[in-house]
């Protein structure tokens, strides 16, 4: 049996432990950057999820729901008319074609989190904002400070 000496276990607890350290720094900064790196979103309409978009202004972000805080978009469960589901259901595909096209930054809103526990973020690429892409398209709204009905 091979004798391990205390100063090589604690010369490889300290580089283990710089590791760490640096890896932990690494998601602290870029978290406080509020830019990701290209994630692949899929669809998730019920239930949590990692990386998926849940309709046209919620998403699930590494594990965290965030809805959308400049927008305001058809509801897709349940819509409340025909008209609502369709235009839903296009705003739900373009978020999701929009998130995966590149990396983005998710910047604070005027409050952290809604009613529902949701966190309130604006998500932007190069300046932009993804919620006033869609609003330009005619799939949202700009947030007015209350819901109001697509039918």
């Amino acid at each position: 049996m091979t004798s391990v000496s205390p100063v090589a276990i604690l010369g490889v607890a300290a580089i283990v432990g710089i590791g760490v350290g640096a890896v932990t720094a690494n998601i602290e900064d870029r978290s406080a950057k509020g830019s990701t790196e290209r994630q692949v979103f899929a669809l998730c309409h019920t239930g949590g999820g990692t990386n998926c978009v849940v309709d046209g202004d919620t998403v699930w972000l590494d594990g965290v729901k965030i809805r959308i805080a400049d927008i305001d978009a058809p509801e897709t469960h349940p819509p409340r008319c025909q008209r609502e589901a369709a235009l839903g259901n296009r705003a739900t595909l373009r978020l999701q074609q929009l998130l995966n096209d590149g990396a983005f930054s998710v910047e604070a809103a005027d409050r952290d989190e809604d009613r529902y526990g949701r966190k309130l973020r604006i998500i932007t690429r190069r300046g932009q904002s993804l919620g006033a892409m869609l609003v330009s398209e005619g799939l949202a709204r700009s947030w007015s400070g209350a819901r109001r009905l697509w039918c």
